[in-house]
């Protein structure tokens, strides 16, 4: 059940209003049953595995809280990684192995006829994989107790607004939340409603939108060559941002309305200055999940600086991995990774030249450089996440560097893209809207508290206005086919 379905529209009123009439006492039964309807209707089948994930984390859990040895506990914790993250291989990573495998005996001269297995990948295993086995690591650094209820611990990996893409939410906040309901706020639910719409207008009026240029230049790369390539790869970059943003705000806004505070995923992380600070703002939950669950374990910064580097190498090849099982991703990640490997060794370099410059790093003008040159260097690398492989990326990056066809920027041609020349403009004029909107964030101001300080009638006039925008400017496929969300494949 996506977002954007009709399905949604009518299953989330009615989860919530039954949710606040029921007893306190049961409401989490009601929202455990609704996830794994809201997760069933897409294969229901594959909700075994998600039951498989919560009894195995669950009941690991209670061993570690038994368990009177550090071995014993560690021992707990690496059958948990191990019985969790083997589903997670078998059903994202065996053909991607078995053809790593079937190359390296290639090269050998070596003939072997290595099977290839026809799996659907589940939707969303990366995602309540990654959340229940954070809930392992919690329970045995002690941070948190294990949870005795069954029926809780399960609502906490399958809790459906962020369910299938994240935010990953921590033990240490949802579980605590899941255990003490609260009443109905009026006040907390339009702020989640807000949320929601602009989670809508993210993905419906913008991302889709944008997808129609992307997907008609990346789909047949040979023929649009060029700026062709440089105008999508830009909007790439905006596509991918409004399209998970608007997922996770919508997860956000959904739990809030119900009194769940879920933790943010993105804080305007096109507007950072550094490619390190593009991280802290990107994919939050995922991000500092692999800072808290796999650099710091392996050693982090503590090894010195050769050391350090070399973990932050391994955390962003492993990220890339985790958002698909090919090369290409791997290498978006690796390219990330060196930024800021490469970034740390530069620092100096910078500093000495803004000193003997007298360039104030903090003056307006160097502030928007710095911002622009983290914007290019994470696009670029955005060239191997969109591409279908190492190739069809390196003849993106080929065509790009040899542009020479700069007029179709004038001459109209890119209204032939699959948008017309209206949608165009106003795909433009709601990118600028987004740009606002995080300077605003930048800056401190939250533009829904600022609606919700107006008079009653102001307030309802723009929500008005904001459903009527989207419904009248969203895309929306034949017969109404809503389209997927980029990060569902991961």
């Amino acid at each position: 059940m996506l977002f954007n379905s009709v399905d949604f529209i009518l299953f989330f009123p009615i989860v919530t209003i039954l949710y606040f009439v029921i007893p306190k006492k049961v409401r989490y039964l009601w929202l455990l049953f609704a996830s794994y309807y809201f997760y069933m209707s897409w294969n229901a089948k594959y909700a075994l595995l998600l039951l498989f994930s919560t009894t195995v984390t669950y009941l690991s859990g209670l061993l570690i809280g038994k368990s009177n040895t550090t071995g014993k506990k560690k021992a707990v914790v690496a059958a948990s990684f191990i019985l969790n993250l083997g589903v997670l291989f078998f059903f994202k990573y065996i053909n991607f192995a078995a053809l790593g495998i079937a190359k390296v005996l290639g090269l050998l001269h070596i003939s072997a006829n290595i099977p290839v297995f026809d799996i659907l990948l589940p939707v969303g295993i990366s995602f309540f994989t990654f959340q229940a086995l954070s809930y392992t690591m919690d329970v045995f650094r002690g941070d948190i107790q294990a949870e005795k209820n069954f029926f809780r611990y399960a609502l906490y990996v399958s809790f459906f607004p962020q369910l299938v893409a994240g935010p990953i939410e921590r033990s240490s906040n949802l579980l605590k939340q899941l255990s003490a309901p609260k009443p109905f706020d009026f006040e907390k639910a339009r702020d989640g409603f807000l949320l929601m719409l602009w989670g809508y207008f993210l993905k419906l009026v913008l991302a889709d939108r944008i997808a129609i240029v992307v997907d008609t230049v990346y789909n047949d790369h040979t023929a649009y060559t060029g700026w062709y390539l440089i105008v999508a790869t830009l909007l790439f970059a905006v596509q991918i941002y409004c399209d998970f943003a608007g997922y996770s705000t919508i997860a956000v806004g959904a739990a809030k309305i119900l009194g769940i505070d879920l933790m943010e995923n993105f804080d305007a992380p096109y507007l950072a200055e550094t490619v390190t600070d593009f991280w802290k703002r990107w994919h939050i939950s995922l991000t500092s999940w692999f800072r808290d669950y796999l650099y710091i374990p392996l050693g982090g910064n503590r090894k010195g600086k050769i050391r350090r580097d070399i973990n932050r190498l391994i955390v962003f090849l492993v990220s890339g991995l985790w958002h698909g099982a090919a090369f290409h991703f791997v290498v978006w990640g690796g390219i990330n990774g060196l930024y800021q490997i490469i970034g740390g060794w530069l620092r100096p370099v910078r500093e000495r030249i803004s000193r003997i410059l007298k360039l104030h790093p903090d003056s307006p003008g160097i502030r928007i450089l710095k911002i622009l040159t983290t914007f290019l260097l994470v696009d670029f690398s955005w060239i191997y996440f969109r591409s279908d492989s190492l190739h069809s990326a390196h003849s993106v990056i080929a065509s790009i560097f040899g542009a020479d066809n700069l007029w179709i920027l004038f001459d109209g041609s890119l209204y032939q893209l699959g948008l017309s020349e209206k949608n165009f403009r106003l795909m433009l004029v709601c990118i600028c809207v987004l740009l606002f909107a995080d300077v605003m964030k930048r800056r401190g101001i939250c533009i829904r508290q600022k609606i919700a300080e107006q008079d009653y009638v102001v307030r309802w006039l723009v929500i008005a206005i904001a459903i009527v925008f989207i419904l009248t400017f969203g895309i929306y496929g034949p017969g109404y086919k809503a389209a997927n969300f980029i990060y569902f494949q991961f």
